[in-house]
């Protein structure tokens, strides 16, 4: 049996604001016998880094979307996956410097404290998202390598998931920048080069670097227009990615979409700019309520793009419909989430 259970979006039209709420059932319902039977597909998974909450939310309809949470034990988390096969939420908990996999995740009821069924060990200094390809989970951490702050550094931490769910640290990578965001597409690595607007591609990630050492990127690329990156997404062959601007402003943020992303890339020498006009569209604005995005995802299909927005009223996750617009828009779902700080789309 599988049904869904919807709640309305409160719409507050001075403010341009949409909040969601969740009710007695959330996302879930109980099958006859009284077991939960939570629903997970297109559903958008969020962290926070004041807590260790998994939000779970329901985007099948931008329009009605309804929200449910469960606590860990962590206190501050970044970096989220869901594997829908193993019904299976996987995060990083920043507070515990580990990898937390929590198990049978639709059977459980929202408003739980979930149990870790598997965790890496605490190796993590500071942890910042989490990319997945097959069984290789790769965590970008931004803590200092050198101990010398006037040089860039930063570490990709490569772990394999055993077949009997272990999850264990191979080996690690260290590169040249400070290290944000990263995503797979395929087996090539995106990773975003923080205090910049560049990006870095590493073709053939997993396979190439099986050891700890010290790598250089296959390309690097500056994005004209952005002032310093943190999220990326890609789905469909489009790239998104964010634009903190200034760390202490919570309202100078925005976000590049960049359709076709790797023909554009393969056009640009490593070193040089991917220019604005005619390879990429910007959202930005006062409407936009972004101050700090922090993450993004992207349905294709449906052409909405979802941010962590971290600065803005201290946390916010937005949706933006038809985004190829570009300019100051207003998001499509504006709801408050404290700490925002990660996202996972299970489409």
């Amino acid at each position: 049996m599988k049904l869904t259970s919807k709640l309305g979006i409160l719409l507050i039209a001075s403010a341009g604001f949409i909040a969601c709420e969740t009710d007695d059932n959330g996302l879930s319902t109980t099958d006859d016998d009284g077991s939960a039977n939570l629903e997970l597909e297109n559903s958008l998974f969020a962290t926070s880094n004041t807590s260790g909450d998994i939000t779970v939310y329901d985007v099948e309809d931008i329009a009605s979307v309804t929200a449910s949470t469960f606590g860990t034990a962590a206190t501050d988390t970044e970096g989220i996956y869901y594997d829908s096969s193993d019904d299976e939420v996987i995060q990083i908990s920043r507070s515990e410097s580990q990898i937390q996999a929590f198990g049978d995740l639709s059977l459980n009821v929202p408003g739980i404290t979930l149990n870790a069924s598997v965790s890496s060990t605490a190796s993590l200094s500071s942890p910042r998202d989490l990319a997945v390809n097959d069984n290789i989970y790769v965590v970008a951490d931004n803590a200092d390598v050198d101990g010398d702050d006037s040089t860039d550094d930063g570490r990709l931490f490569i772990y394999s998931r055993g077949d009997d769910g272990s999850i264990t640290l191979r080996n690690t990578v260290t590169v040249n920048f400070a290290v944000w965001g990263i995503e797979f597409d395929g087996d090539t690595l995106i990773a975003v080069v923080d205090k910049t607007s560049d990006v870095a591609i590493f073709e053939n990630f997993a396979d190439s670097n099986t050891t700890d050492a010290t790598v250089e990127a296959t390309k690097r690329i500056t994005i004209e227009g952005i002032v310093r990156t943190h999220g990326l997404a890609v789905d469909g062959g489009t790239l998104i990615l964010t634009d903190v601007g200034s760390a202490t402003d919570d309202a100078d943020g925005a976000f590049h979409i960049i359709s076709d992303y790797a023909s554009k890339f393969a056009g640009v020498a490593s070193g040089e700019t991917l220019a604005v006009v005619g390879n990429q569209v910007r959202v930005a604005g006062d409407a936009t309520f972004l101050g700090n995005p922090v993450a993004a995802e992207y349905d294709a299909e449906s052409n909405v793009v979802f941010i962590a927005e971290r600065a803005n009223g201290g946390g916010r996750i937005l949706a933006f419909s038809n985004a190829q617009a570009g300019g100051n828009l207003t998001p499509s779902v504006n709801n408050e989430l404290e700490g925002a700080s990660s996202l996972y789309l299970n489409e």
